[in-house]
């Protein structure tokens, strides 16, 4: 099964050097690209699996190294520090985070919305039937995430505001197992976490993303790596588009792909994967008005220490 999933990748990558990509620098000296990914980095995920990336880059004296992290915000923060050059998606309030703790981080690509791909959920049996009643209530959520911004902007539409709960900062592991063991009385996650719980436990969905965040994902580089290293952003880009397009044309094919890597059953995955777009594309400047959103609702909130031009980033452009 793996076997033909990766010969139907490895075809479609066939083609990546007749799109017109930016010819690699014969410099001669090898380049370090160290890619950052959460376990919700669905599309690097499969390419990291398949070893694509290597075998694109290693004839162009590109040396790649994967780096797992909870979520997105050490993500970024290792990405601003040098850790890491590239970042797999990132929900898109982390950037705005980032951007106001002054990191230099350029955007690579976006993916289309996906608002169902997060909710807040409560146990079947509690007795919170509607947003109004999480009022003075303890909601695990994890800092900065696209979770973070799903829950304030919730609460702001049914007339409350964030000081109106209790919030614990947990990670999505920590958030389930005080969920589960009734130290919250709600959780606030995203996909596969989402699908992981609403499969092994007796949950009901208070509210999703739809109508109140959009919820999309950003692939970000390291300005200085962005710059120096175009041509290999440009091969990473269109493999996430076509990998993208793979998983949402073969459902079953990619959740049992993904199965033994994520350590969760192929239903579970294929039902993450169905709320999530994969649509990866370019990032145009007129299109981040979520972004400010994000960044003024967090500013009102005094999650923000100064306020954040949402347009006022680096945008790596495709050839």
């Amino acid at each position: 099964m793996q076997r033909r999933h990766f010969l139907q990748l490895s075809a479609a990558s066939a083609g990546t050097a007749a799109l017109g990509l930016p010819a690699f620098a014969q410099t001669g000296k090898p380049v370090s690209a160290r890619i950052g990914y959460q376990k919700s980095s669905t599309l690097l995920t499969v390419l990291k699996a398949n070893g694509t990336l290597e075998k694109l880059l290693a004839p162009r004296n590109v040396k790649i190294s994967w780096h797992e992290f909870s979520s997105g915000l050490p993500l970024l923060e290792a990405l601003n520090v040098g850790g890491v050059d590239l970042s797999a998606d990132v929900a898109d309030t982390v950037p705005v985070f980032a951007q106001a703790a002054g990191a230099k981080l350029t955007y690579v690509a976006q993916e289309a919305p996906s608002p169902s791909a997060q909710a807040i959920v409560v146990r079947a049996d509690s007795p919170i039937r509607n947003v109004a009643d999480l009022k003075r209530k303890k909601i695990a959520v994890t800092k900065a995430a696209g979770v973070h911004y799903l829950l304030i902007a919730t609460l702001e539409k049914a007339g409350l505001k964030f000081s109106d709960i209790d919030a614990a900062y947990l990670t999505p592991a920590d958030g389930r197992a005080a969920f589960e063991r009734g130290s919250v009385d709600a959780w606030v996650t995203w996909d596969p976490f989402l699908a992981g719980v609403q499969k092994q436990t007796q949950v009901r969905i208070l509210s999703d993303g739809r109508n109140v965040a959009d919820y999309q994902r950003y692939y970000l580089a390291s300005t200085p790596f962005a710059a120096a290293h175009p041509e290999v952003l440009a091969i990473v880009f269109y493999e996430l588009k076509k990998t993208g397009l793979w998983v949402r044309q073969n459902p079953k094919e990619a959740a049992a792909f993904l199965a033994p890597i994520w350590g969760l059953d192929a239903a579970t995955i294929e039902l993450a994967n169905s709320r999530r777009s994969y649509d990866v594309r370019a990032v145009v400047v007129n299109a981040l008005g979520e972004q400010q959103r994000i960044a003024d609702t967090f500013f009102s909130a005094g999650l923000l220490p100064k306020k954040v031009n949402a347009t006022d980033v680096a945008i790596w452009k495709p050839a």
